[in-house]
């Protein structure tokens, strides 16, 4: 085993069998944590952006902050129930992209696939980002090197995930459950000391909040409308990471659709009833919030605050206030808060690698990111949308508050083609259903669809209003560029196979076979390679030695008569010490004499161990490979020779693939290795 072997091993763990893909299945209490950390992360930010929004007018409209959250509450769960008729329709994993491209064709579901795209990649960059600012809030030392940290967090998730799926699910399941726990178990607390009325205020009560210039004065209708439309947009934060479901459907263990069904309506409960509490606490007790770009603002008895004013997030001033006589609980809840931020780029880790692989299959992404790794995960697409969240990452320098404004324009696109490619789902189905109770029930969903394409279809016109001019504008050109690489990359791979179909001329066989074997030195390889030519019957044969000393061409020349092979030896001369030019041209050159024939190219290789042997061996094999590759006409032939190391790294492979490892007796795996037992 080779020192990359070792240290893929180390890092992701033993190699696993396409026979045991259904070990690597979700249960319900591990599928929630994968799937839903990001839409439960939300919680962090989401209210937060909500009542950065509200006080661009001032704190008083700090009154509608509820039922902001109750409309996004709303189209939370018009949403989720929308996508429990999806993983029961397409469970094989599709969710949007197959939806939009069964329904609406080919070009929709592009739209919602370049969507998704952006989505996840934004997923991993905000919730990164997020978790270094708060890392650098925290430590001192990391100020001002948020990206870095940022960077060495990706990869870390990147090595994680690697590993599978299930291994990763149980890593991030504890930290997830106990951020409900706390979020939970804080609101609870704080709703029952505003029940006994002794609910403490916020760190921020005392102070005003200025409103921004142009909105000093009272509001107007229409001045209201645009505010909590602004507000509305930004809380639908909440909302990104709930398709991620329908794309690990296949994540799931058996019943898939139903498990999925199930962890959905959990996450939309869950969600939403965080959220709300968060928000009611947060106006119960005074909090004031504003852009942390803008802490001017801010102001105590008319005094604009101290310089280096430190703006708590607001759930750490509900936790501050909560846990007032309890400092232990105000830190178990800002830990696991800035912990969870970090995790809930492991949804993406899961969505965006299946999604790969199905845009993969359907010609429209590069065919590796369908492969899985030697732990069963899709480890291109994780390393994929490793890169490129890496590079947002950098390119933004981590700072959140410019990331997220390109954020919810991709998933609300999705949501409105796929509720639009389910209505058409259930209509086509009922045109040729008799059963009245099938009927109803896609009636039944068909509805429930219809009422989330119509609330969805509003929040995109919203949000796309609100946000486009701060930053949206990326992500629509973003999404552009996914669109027009998958269709280049569909493009071809339809002209490919095209050109590779094949025809009747294609059984004509070539007139002649010129075989050339390449010679350096008359060794074994050597010997090896004219014996191979020799039985393959070519009309004519010869050996070809590029010539750069005259005095090691004339030992070779003697060598070869006195070995009489009985081929004849070409010897081309080479002035400028070039050995790959040479041997490229007198091939063209055959090739070119009779057009219909064939050159074939025989290059004897040693076969060796170890990895620093690669190194000293075979290098100009590899780069006259190259160029011949490229030549119509010419065949290449590797006859390898193996040395003494590659026979001991061979011996060596047998036995560790045979070693009885420690846990194989319990998964009764070891009768099947003696079974298979090389012997020595």
């Amino acid at each position: 085993m080779g020192v990359g072997d070792v240290s893929k091993r180390i890092l992701l763990g033993r190699k696993l069998r396409s026979a045991q893909l259904g070990e690597t299945l979700l249960p319900k209490r591990i599928a929630l944590p994968v799937f839903a950390s990001d839409a439960l992360s939300s919680v962090a930010y989401a209210p937060d952006e909500v009542f950065i929004m509200l006080a661009i007018a001032g704190a008083a409209q700090y009154v509608w902050s509820w039922k902001v959250g109750i409309a996004v509450v709303l189209v939370m769960a018009a949403v989720i129930a929308s996508y429990r008729q999806t993983v029961h329709a397409y469970p094989s994993g599709g969710g949007d992209y197959e939806v939009a491209t069964v329904n609406l064709g080919r070009t929709a579901g592009m739209t919602v696939a370049s969507a998704l795209l952006v989505d996840y990649v934004l997923t991993v960059a905000v919730s990164i980002s997020a978790g270094a600012n708060y890392a650098a809030s925290a430590i001192p030392s990391f100020q001002h090197h948020e990206a870095t940290v940022a960077v060495v967090m990706v990869l870390l998730l990147v090595a994680i995930n690697l590993r599978g799926i299930r291994e990763s699910g149980s890593f991030f399941a504890v930290p997830t459950y106990l951020f409900m726990f706390a979020i939970l178990g804080m609101c609870a607390w704080g709703f029952l000391e505003m029940g006994t009325g002794t609910l403490p205020m916020a760190e921020s009560a005392s102070l005003e909040i200025t409103p921004k210039e142009g909105w000093e004065e009272p509001l107007t209708t229409f001045g209201l409308i645009i505010l909590l439309a602004r507000a509305f947009s930004s809380g639908c934060a909440a909302l990104t990471g709930v398709e991620a479901i329908s794309n690990g459907v296949p994540a799931f263990r058996r019943p898939k659709s139903r498990n999925a069904a199930t962890t959905l309506l959990m996450l939309g409960m869950i969600a939403a009833t965080m959220m709300m509490s968060v928000i009611v606490l947060a106006k119960q007790m005074g909090v004031r919030y504003v852009d942390p770009h803008e802490l001017e603002r801010l102001t105590r008895d008319g005094v604009p605050l101290p310089e280096g004013y430190d703006q708590h997030a607001i759930i750490a001033q509900i936790a501050d206030a909560v846990f007032h006589d309890f400092s232990p609980g105000f830190y178990f809840v800002v830990v696991v808060t800035g912990v969870i931020l970090v995790l809930a780029a492991n949804t993406a880790f899961n969505g965006f690698p299946v999604l790969g692989s199905i845009l993969a299959k359907d010609g429209l992404a590069p065919r590796a990111l369908g492969a899985r790794g030697d732990r069963l995960a899709y480890s291109n697409g994780i390393v994929f949308l490793a890169a490129m969240a890496i590079v947002l990452i950098l390119a933004f320098d981590a700072e959140t508050t410019k990331l997220i404004q390109l954020y919810i324009v991709g998933v609300f696109v999705s949501f409105n083609l796929s509720q639009l490619g389910m209505i058409r789902h259930w209509s086509r189905h009922l045109a040729t259903e008799r059963d009245p109770a099938e009927r109803r029930r896609m009636i039944r969903s068909r509805a429930i669809n219809a009422v989330g394409l119509s609330l969805t279809a509003v929040v995109l016109v919203v949000v796309l209003l609100t946000k486009f001019l701060a930053g949206a504008w990326i992500t629509v050109l973003a999404m552009a560029f996914f669109f027009a690489v998958m269709r280049a990359i569909k493009g071809h791979y339809d002209h490919v196979e095209r050109e590779l179909a094949a025809d009747e001329t294609d059984k004509a066989l070539p007139t002649r076979v010129h075989a050339i074997v390449l010679v350096s030195k008359l060794h074994k390889p050597t010997l090896r390679a004219l014996a191979f030519a020799k039985a393959t019957r070519p009309n004519a044969l010869e050996g070809v030695y590029v010539s750069v000393d005259e005095r090691e061409t004339a030992r070779l020349m003697e060598e070869w008569d006195d070995r009489n092979t009985g081929v004849p030896l070409k010897v081309l001369h080479s002035p400028y010490r070039e050995v790959v030019r040479p041997i490229v041209e007198y091939a063209t050159a055959i090739r070119q004499a009779n057009p219909r024939g064939v050159v074939a190219v025989y290059i004897p290789e040693y076969v060796v161990g170890r990895w620093w042997e690669q190194l000293l061996h075979n290098q100009t094999a590899l780069r006259l490979k190259g160029r011949l590759l490229f030549t119509p006409g010419v065949m290449v032939t590797s006859v390898p020779y193996q040395l003494r190391s590659s026979e001991i790294a061979a011996e060596r492979e047998a036995r560790e693939e045979h070693r009885v490892r420690p846990g194989d007796l319990r998964r009764g795996r070891v009768d099947e290795r003696r079974d298979r037992q090389v012997p020595r």
